[in-house]
């Protein structure tokens, strides 16, 4: 922007070193606080600690304490109630809820920043965020864990035809593959858990970099904040952001879960499969086609997995080339970290009302099982089992007659004995007892298996297993 000048009078944040203030230009690409405003409570519980325990130390005076504890629950209770007014000049969060703790209590507010920096005040209160973010998303991610075990629940004993490479492959079970989604939704909850514990420890008194000579009380901080403990070294507690980095990571993996659920309901409902319908709270119409229905919930959490991809990639490039300690650079670490929570938890949100929303067709689904040969592997199973056949052989002779049934337009089932001896001589009538697709299912009783037995018992045990 040319001809920008600086505004007259000092910057109230530079106090002495800078005569002038800020060009324009330079304090909007300076000012964090359009974005870093979410962290207001946790900015706010942080200052109400550290206050506490500066007091505690005998480094401020109590009465200061006091004084600050009240005008911080006030500055709270003003953002809270959408009576605040942040402005663009103080820069930030931190300096904001300051300004107006000066405003309301006078001198004791300038005591506060006392034995810290705003680099290890940034980094304690997005710590905080994310610890908090975390939670909610677990709880998000359990909601969408109960819906699916419901629908397994329901659908145990429903057949299907399962996939590979999108081609009919076996017969399964509805049930077992709702299932499939609960593990996959578990795992991503066990990285949000593993990610908690290796954020939840405490930069606060690092100050800038290198610690500070006031004797000061980390742990008792730490502890205040819930906090496992202090980090043992104040360079890293600073400028590490690994632990946005592996949240930011866990929300990708997730939402790329999500994603996949979100194209098998896009295709189930269509037409083609029919396999489930979602109602018109899910759904939307056409502006010009007046029959169509439309999955554009589950079309737009197939898309939202590249946002969560994105901040991934948007935060490690940011971080991959930076010295320590701290830069201005990690101001661009926020906005990843809330359009990832952000994006995850709507898209979790989406998916447990489609899950508990959607109508399986029954019908519809045993059908399909009953396209494609799904029952292949069945025949080769019992060519072994009842005939001794190595499995490669039965694998050939299983083939020949597939190709045989595809020529006459038929299920295998359908062929005659007479046909499938005229290929495997050594078949009996007893080849029909396994050739049901009902069979199938009922017969996959190995543990993780598809029978609804099993289903069943797997419904029930990740109803204890994820809570």
């Amino acid at each position: 922007m040319r001809g920008a000048k600086a505004r007259d009078g000092a910057n109230a944040l530079w106090g002495g070193r800078f005569a002038g203030g800020p060009a324009e230009i330079m304090e909007r690409i300076n000012a964090s606080i359009a974005f870093d405003k979410r962290l207001y409570a946790q900015d706010i519980r942080g200052s109400l600690a550290h206050a506490e325990m500066l007091a505690a130390q005998g480094i401020i005076a109590r009465k200061d304490a006091a004084a600050i504890k009240k005008g911080l629950a006030r500055v709270l209770a003003e953002i809270e109630s959408g009576r605040f007014v942040f402005r663009r000049s103080l820069e930030d969060i931190h300096m904001n809820v300051e300004g107006r703790l000066a405003e309301l209590i006078g001198a004791p507010a300038g005591r506060l920043h006392t034995a810290r920096s705003r680099n290890d005040q940034v980094a304690t209160d997005l710590r905080l965020w994310v610890r908090d973010a975390i939670d909610d998303l677990d709880r998000r991610m359990a909601e969408l864990q109960r819906a699916l075990i419901l629908q397994a629940e329901r659908h145990a004993d429903a057949v299907m035809p399962g996939f590979t490479h999108l081609q009919v492959a076996q017969p399964v079970t509805l049930g077992h593959h709702m299932l499939a989604y609960v593990e996959m939704i578990g795992r991503d909850r066990g990285r949000m858990a593993d990610c908690r514990k290796r954020a939840n420890e405490s930069p606060l008194g690092a100050a800038a970099l290198a610690g500070t000579a006031f004797p000061i009380d980390r742990h008792r901080t730490a502890k205040a904040l819930g906090f496992s403990a202090p980090m043992a070294n104040s360079i890293d507690a600073v400028s590490a952001r690994d632990f946005a980095l592996e949240f930011l990571a866990a929300c990708a993996i997730s939402a790329i879960h999500l994603s996949r659920l979100g194209e098998e309901l896009v295709i189930w409902t269509s037409a083609q499969f029919g396999f489930v319908r979602l109602s018109d709270g899910f759904t939307t119409g056409s502006s010009i086609m007046p029959q169509k229905r439309n999955p554009d919930a589950a079309e737009l959490v197939r898309a939202k997995a590249g946002r969560a991809l994105g901040a991934l990639v948007a935060l490690a490039t940011v971080m991959k080339g930076l010295p320590l300690a701290y830069g201005k650079d990690m101001q661009e670490d926020k906005e990843p970290v809330f359009e990832a929570a952000d994006t995850l938890a709507l898209c979790l949100a989406a998916c447990a009302g489609m899950v508990a929303d959607m109508k399986p067709d029954r019908a519809r689904l045993a059908a399909a099982a009953e396209d494609g040969f799904a029952n292949a592997t069945d025949l080769a199973d019992h060519l072994v089992g009842a005939h001794g056949m190595a499995f490669r052989a039965a694998h050939h002779a299983t083939g020949r007659i597939v190709k045989l049934a595809e020529a006459r337009g038929c299920r295998l089932q359908d062929l005659s004995l007479t046909e499938m001896r005229a290929v495997e001589p050594r078949l009996t009538r007893a080849v029909f007892g396994v050739l049901g697709v009902a069979r199938s299912v009922a017969s996959r009783r190995s543990f993780g298996g598809t029978a609804p037995a099993r289903v069943r018992a797997a419904a029930k045990a990740a109803r204890r297993r994820f809570p």
